[in-house]
């Protein structure tokens, strides 16, 4: 199953995610626009065709059917330079929306944009469901000064009521229709000439865009001194300012928009981590960034819970070894104290070399406590310098099984021996101490005999030590790996150690990458710790870390 992740980076996230919109914003605005202008552009073409067929319609309407009306219709055809033809509803088959348009007088125009034409189909008559159709593929002079004539002829019937007959067919036109006096048209002398020839004039206004360009045509009127005037017509603007400005406000609302829900997560996050580090700060050592996620703000609180826990167990850590080695330290001292008064007291020679034994015992104990609480500190303050290097498991069994007999223990070392030439990457001197804790904590509590193994396995490698005492009980198990601990049954005091040994393996067990745990051995009986790490320091990020 294909999955789609979230980009990690917060460049890529912000960015990307920003880019995304702009694009999807940008052709979104496209496709408004044209949909728009089309809508514009529609009724652009309806408004302009509705008064001039109008008064197409009007002029058909007056002509009694049959041979007038057909003549009139080829004249006037002939005029607008397009056949005028007149159609029932039923061969027009409109639809209800333009039914109602053309009730209300106004054209319907239907573009043909494959053949570039359209068809313009006006109103006759309601109750002879007759109605005019045209087909026009382009907007001439000529058709401009027919509408003007159509116009003239529609005012002859009018006289002396051309004002307010104008003002009664303003309805259907977009540009204004009046008379007004030639002195007041504007003209051109050269127009005006052509006005008192009776000729229709079109006058053009150019501006800098559509919008300000413009058509007037001005035709002679029967008033004396007046001409008629139709327009101005703007031309059709495909971007108007207020088209554009609420574009671009739109457009702005979305990017906004989109930037807010894009940035507001990750601001989130920010405030959390500034949350939990303000409340470390007022020493609530607890406080943890409760943050999610992938991205660099996810990892970095990631990374700060793991220095507040790595803080916090320092601070508890020390609390715990100043409060443990304060309480250990007293039975040497005390010892130590005790020998020197009897030193003191006696005269006699071998009494004195007796009590300089026990003092020189009792200051070999306080000198290997001192090392147990320096070496778990180095390992519990931070990262130890750790060379790893190449080790052959085999032979470090073998070295640590001499060393355990040399100290004249009771119990039986076995050892078993991993395949000859098994070599793993470790730091020696770590690894070395670790199986020596494992092998000292096993004597202790053995009663007949221990065994040291180690092997590799699924790119990890491993070694355990197993004795065949009383074991450890499972609700104790994770509990010995803390530091100056002790259990209530056999692993008490009396068995000698001061609870450092395990948590200094637990130390260096995590610092490989690996873990440490205590089960039951399934061979001897007792206890059986085996500490794992990858074989190789490519593959540490395949282990989960006991920390």
């Amino acid at each position: 199953m294909l999955s789609i992740r979230t980009p990690s980076s917060i460049f890529v996230r912000i960015y990307g995610g920003l880019l995304l919109v702009i694009s999807m914003v940008a052709l979104s605005t496209y496709l408004l626009i044209q949909v728009v202008n089309d809508h514009r552009a529609a009724e652009y073409r309806e408004s302009m065709a509705t008064g001039f067929f109008r008064l197409v319609a009007v002029g058909i309407e007056r002509q009694p059917a049959g041979t007038l009306r057909d003549a009139w219709l080829e004249e006037a055809s002939t005029l607008m330079d397009n056949k005028i033809v007149l159609v029932d509803a039923k061969s027009a088959d409109f639809d209800s929306t333009e039914q109602i348009t053309l009730l209300e007088g106004r054209a319907v125009v239907r573009v043909n944009v494959q053949h570039n034409y359209a068809d313009i189909f006006s109103l006759v008559s309601a109750k002879e469901q007759l109605y005019l159709k045209a087909r026009m593929s382009k907007v001439s002079e000529q058709q401009a000064k027919a509408m003007a004539i159509f116009l003239l002829d529609d005012l002859e019937h009018y006289q002396g009521q051309e004002t307010q007959r104008l003002t009664q067919l303003q309805s259907y036109f977009p540009f204004p229709l009046r008379i007004v006096s030639l002195e007041k048209s504007g003209l051109e002398p050269d127009q005006r000439a052509r006005i008192k020839r009776k000729e229709v004039v079109l006058a053009l206004k150019e501006g800098g865009a559509a919008r300000h360009s413009s058509i007037r045509i001005i035709a002679p009127s029967k008033m004396a001194g007046h001409v008629l005037v139709m327009g101005p017509m703007y031309l059709f603007d495909w971007m108007p300012v207020q088209l554009l400005l609420i574009i671009s406000a739109v457009s702005l609302l979305v990017i906004t928009s989109a930037a807010y829900f894009i940035i507001h997560p990750l601001e989130k996050k920010i405030k959390i981590v500034e949350g939990a580090a303000r409340r470390i700060g007022g020493g609530d050592l607890g406080a943890r960034a409760e943050v999610f996620g992938r991205d660099e703000v996810s990892q970095l609180a990631h990374a700060f819970n793991s220095m507040a826990e790595h803080i916090q167990r320092l601070i508890d850590s020390q609390r715990e070894l100043t409060r443990a080695v304060s309480h250990e330290l007293r039975t040497p001292v005390a010892r130590i104290r005790f020998g020197m008064e009897m030193l003191a007291d006696t005269d006699d020679v071998d009494s004195r070399f007796e009590q300089l034994a026990l003092l020189d015992g009792d200051i070999t104990e306080l000198n290997k406590l001192i090392d147990e609480i320096l070496t778990y500190a180095k390992l519990e303050q931070g990262i130890p310098v750790l060379d790893f290097e190449a080790v052959d498991l085999g032979h470090l069994l073998q070295k640590v099984a001499k060393e355990t007999l040399a100290l004249g223990v009771k119990p039986k070392v076995t050892v078993v021996l991993p395949p000859e030439g098994t070599v793993v990457e470790a730091e020696q001197r770590y690894l070395h101490r670790v199986l020596q804790n494992l092998a000292g904590n096993a004597i202790r509590y053995a009663t007949s005999e221990i065994r040291l193994s180690a092997g590799v396995y699924d790119n990890c490698a491993y070694i355990a030590v197993e004795d065949d005492g009383a074991g450890i009980p499972e609700k104790d198990r994770e509990r010995v790996f803390q530091p100056f601990t002790r259990l209530d049954d056999s692993r008490t005091r009396a068995s000698g150690g001061y609870g450092l040994g395990l948590s200094i393996v637990s130390r260096i067990a995590f610092w490989f990458g690996g873990q440490i745990k205590v089960e039951e051995s399934p061979n001897l009986g007792g206890a059986k710790f085996v500490m794992t790490w990858p074989i190789k320091q490519r593959h540490r990020n395949n282990f989960k870390l006991n920390s």
